[in-house]
């Protein structure tokens, strides 16, 4: 225990006190905050506002007790105190439905800027155009089970297409028998309309490349023209069977057009 020394009158002897303990000092402290707020005169006011604190039912917000709509539409949406914001049209957050998700004419706009040389087709490189039976799933094919593509450089096949050394189907051209005759099933179908299933149990298939429509980049370029992009979800709502059908059968109508208003 803590003590403190009390020299005796008269030069006797020095008695040992004890310290005043935390109790002692804490209770000390109390009366005098009272002596305090007694010459000041708030000791009555401290007493009321502690009452009514205590008194004072707790006010939660309204959101709190409000339910949970059913079927998970939104809330009925508060009254607005401005008067200007009174004439403004709510905004709903509500999800868009299938109807409205529909993609409008001008987001399916196609845009391919023009090369050095002007992109013609005729009538002949529609007839080239290839087709299927059957749709083919993207996305499966050459696919692992987390939905990601599987690279192989030694046991997969580089698609003309997409320069990518892929597992899966490719195609394999019965007239030139090189690897610009390969494509992967994904490029087949966007790019050309054609079931890779369906091309390789055909011998006399001829790929895009000898038959002089391959849009990939550097065919494109070594015509003149500008690489496409990727447009197949354009073409595809506009109608199209892939992106090789978009481009001879749009730009051989315009050639169509022109021939026929510039005969009469």
């Amino acid at each position: 225990m803590v003590s403190r020394r009390k020299r005796a009158r008269g030069g006797g002897a020095v008695a040992e006190l004890p310290a005043p303990g935390y109790e002692q000092l804490r209770d000390q402290r109390v009366r005098e905050n009272l002596e305090r707020m007694q010459k000041l005169g708030i000791i009555e006011l401290s007493l009321k506002l502690k009452s009514i604190a205590t008194t004072a039912p707790k006010r939660f917000p309204k959101s709190c007790f409000q339910k949970e709509p059913p079927n998970g539409s939104p809330a009925d949406e508060p009254q607005r105190r401005s008067s200007r914001l009174k004439t403004l049209t709510p905004v709903s957050y509500a999800e868009i439905g299938p109807k409205s998700r529909r993609a409008t004419s001008k987001s399916n706009e196609i845009h391919i800027k023009e090369g050095s040389q002007p992109e013609i087709y005729t009538e002949e490189d529609a007839k080239l155009l290839g087709d299927c039976e059957s749709k083919w799933i993207l996305g499966v094919d050459g696919y692992g089970q987390d939905g990601k593509r599987m690279y192989d450089a030694v046991n997969g096949e580089s698609c003309h297409q997409c320069r990518q050394k892929t597992l899966g189907h490719h195609t394999h051209c019965s007239k030139c028998k090189l690897g610009q005759g390969q494509f992967c099933g994904d490029c087949l179908y966007t790019r050309y309309g054609e079931n890779v299933m369906e091309v390789n149990l055909n011998p006399n298939w001829i790929c895009p490349v000898c038959r002089g429509i391959c849009n990939c980049s550097l065919c494109r370029q070594l015509k003149g023209w500008m690489p496409t992009g990727a447009i197949y979800r354009k073409a595809h709502n506009l109608g199209f069977k892939s992106v090789a059908h978009y481009l001879i059968q749009t730009r051989c109508n315009q050639t169509n057009r022109k021939g026929s208003t510039s005969e009469h």
